[in-house]
C-alpha cells in the first residue's frame, strides 16, 4: 500500500471520509517527510508546526463528534507567503515585511477555515511575486525536486514544489503573468489561473491589481476543481471579485471527437526541441480522437511581454509605494534623518534588485510625458488581445499550448539576463491581460527526465468545461507523471 506521502489529493480526501486517516495522521506524515527533504528544496519560509499539528487535532474532534465541517476537513494545503493568515507572518518573502505579522484573514484563508483545511504556511516565492524563477526571493531559492540544481519556475515556487516534492497534495498560489501555471508547469503538476474576479483578492498583497489571482496547485486534477469551488464567490470586500453564480465544478467525462481545439500559428520556433515534439505528439493524439485543430493567427501574442511588464510594472510601483517605513515594515532611520531619506533608506535596504528595477520601469511609464507614449498605449493594446481572445472563441473550444516554451533551467542561468527571464512567461502572460482562465496539466517528461507542461485556456467563467478537457488526456500514454520518490 502506498505510503500517505504518495498518494493523490483526492485518494487522501476519500480515506480521510473514510476514516481509514485522521488529520493528524496525514500531517504528521508530511511533517515528517518535509523535515526530512526540505533542505534541499527549500520550499518552506518557516514552518509553523505546532500551529499545523493544533488545526489537525481540532479536525479530528470535530470527525469524532460528527460535526465536520465539510468533505474537506483534515485536508493539508500549502500557503504562499503572499497569503495573509492572521497572527502568522506575512513577508511576501521580501526584507521589507520580514517582521509583519499579518492581523488579518484574507478572503481566501476564511473560506479555507469554513471548510476545515489544515494551513501549511509560509512557501517561498519570488518577492512581491515578481519574478519566474523563485530566485529573486530575498530568503533563499527553491529547487525544482525533479532536479535541484535547476529552478522550479515561478513566482509561486514554493507552491509548486512543496506538491511536487510530496510536502503536500496541494497548496494555494498567485498568478499575475503565470505564476502557477508555469511553475506547475516545470514541476510536473496541475496548476490552475482561474477567470480574474472569479476568487476575491482581499488580503492577497497586491503586485499588479488588474492582473493577480490566487488559485490552486495540485498532484491530481480533482485538487484544482475543488479548491476553486471552495474559493469561488463574490466578496464584498473585493470589487473586482465577479458576481457569477458559483456551483461545485464538476469533472465530467466528454468525448473529444467534433470538439474545436486552437493552437497558434508558427508559434513553436522558439520552443525548445523536445517541448514542440510533445506538443506535437498531442495534436495527433487530438486528431485521433476526431478533435478539430484550427490554426489561428496571433500577431499580438509576440507584443504580449512588453504590454504585459509595462501594465505590470505600473501598477506595482502604485501598490508598493505603501511601503514607505512609516505605517507599516522595515523602518530604516537615524535621529536626525529627515523624511525623505527615511523613505529612501527604508525602500533600499527593505526591496531587492528585482523590485527596485519594475518599481523604477513603472514609475517611468507612468511619469508625466511618457504615459502616453506607453501605459496608455499598453492599455489599448490590452484590449485589443481581450477582442482577440473572444473572436477566437466563437471558432474554438480551448486553445491548447505548451505552458512553458522550455523546462525547467539551471539556478543561476538567467538571472544576468532579465529579459530571457521575461520570456518565460511568453505563453502565459496573454491569458491575464485578458482576464481568462488556463489550467496547466503534466505532460510526460523530457530526455532530462524534466517535467513538459500544457496549457488548457478556455472562455471566461469555463472553469469547469477546462477540467473536463484535461480529464479526457488521462488516458494518454505517458501524460501522468510519476512524482520523484527522493529529491534528487
Amino acid at each position: 500500500m502506498k505510503s500517505i506521502i504518495h498518494l493523490k489529493y483526492n485518494e487522501i480526501k476519500t480515506r480521510l471520509n473514510s476514516g481509514e486517516f485522521t488529520s493528524e495522521e496525514i500531517c504528521q506524515a508530511y511533517i515528517k517527510r518535509i523535515e526530512e527533504n526540505d533542505s534541499k528544496v527549500l520550499a518552506f519560509l518557516s514552518f509553523e508546526k505546532e500551529f499545523i499539528l493544533n488545526q489537525a487535532k481540532e479536525s479530528d474532534k470535530r470527525r469524532k463528534s460528527n460535526s465536520k465541517l465539510s468533505e474537506f476537513d483534515g485536508i493539508p494545503i500549502g500557503i504562499k507567503d503572499n497569503i495573509c493568515i492572521q497572527g502568522i507572518k506575512t513577508t511576501c518573502a521580501s526584507k521589507i515585511l520580514e517582521n509583519f505579522i499579518s492581523p488579518y484573514n484574507a478572503t481566501a484563508i476564511e473560506k479555507l477555515y469554513a471548510k476545515g483545511f489544515v494551513l501549511f504556511p509560509r512557501l517561498n516565492m519570488d518577492e512581491f511575486a515578481m519574478g519566474s524563477s523563485t530566485e529573486n526571493s530575498a530568503y533563499q531559492i527553491t529547487k525544482n525536486p525533479f532536479d535541484t540544481s535547476r529552478i522550479p519556475g515561478g513566482s509561486s515556487g514554493g507552491s509548486a514544489a512543496a506538491v511536487a516534492a510530496s510536502f503536500l497534495p496541494i497548496s494555494l498560489g498567485s498568478d499575475t503573468g503565470g505564476s502557477i501555471r508555469q511553475p506547475a508547469s516545470l514541476c510536473g503538476i496541475y496548476g490552475l489561473k482561474p477567470t480574474y474576479g472569479r476568487v476575491s483578492r482581499y488580503g492577497l498583497v497586491a503586485y499588479a491589481s488588474s492582473l493577480d489571482q490566487i488559485g490552486p496547485i495540485s498532484n491530481d486534477l480533482q485538487g484544482c476543481s475543488d479548491v476553486l469551488s471552495v474559493l469561488a464567490g463574490k466578496d464584498l470586500r473585493d470589487s473586482t471579485s465577479s458576481k457569477e453564480e458559483v456551483c461545485k465544478p464538476e469533472i465530467k467525462k466528454i468525448s473529444l471527437k467534433d470538439l474545436k481545439i486552437g493552437i497558434m500559428k508558427d508559434e513553436g520556433a522558439t520552443w525548445d526541441v523536445e517541448v514542440k515534439a510533445r506538443f506535437d505528439e498531442t495534436i495527433l493524439f487530438l486528431k485521433s480522437q476526431g478533435a478539430v485543430i484550427k490554426e489561428l493567427d496571433f500577431e499580438l501574442l509576440s507584443s504580449s511581454i512588453p504590454i504585459y511588464y509595462i501594465i505590470a510594472t505600473a501598477e506595482c510601483s502604485s501598490n508598493l509605494s505603501r511601503f514607505d517605513g512609516i505605517k507599516f515594515g522595515l523602518r530604516e532611520s537615524h535621529p536626525k534623518s529627515k523624511l525623505e531619506d527615511l523613505y529612501i533608506d527604508s525602500r533600499s535596504k527593505g526591496f531587492g534588485k528585482e523590485v527596485k528595477r519594475r518599481i523604477l520601469l513603472g514609475t517611468f511609464s507612468l511619469s508625466s510625458g511618457y504615459y502616453d507614449a506607453y501605459y496608455s498605449k499598453a492599455q489599448k493594446a490590452r484590449i485589443l488581445i481581450q477582442k482577440k481572445y473572444n473572436e477566437y472563441f466563437k471558432e474554438v473550444d480551448f486553445i491548447l499550448q505548451p505552458t512553458s516554451p522550455t523546462t525547467a533551467f539551471k539556478v543561476g542561468e538567467k538571472t544576468q539576463d532579465p529579459i530571457q527571464m521575461y520570456k518565460a512567461d511568453i505563453l502565459t502572460t496573454s491569458v491575464n491581460l485578458a482576464g481568462l482562465p488556463a489550467l496547466s496539466i503534466p505532460a510526460g517528461l523530457d530526455k532530462n527526465s524534466l517535467p513538459i507542461g500544457l496549457q488548457i485556456t478556455g472562455p471566461n467563467f469555463s472553469e469547469e468545461k477546462i477540467f473536463s478537457f484535461a480529464n479526457a488526456f488521462i488516458d494518454f500514454e505517458k501524460l501522468s507523471i510519476q512524482l520523484p520518490e527522493g529529491i534528487s
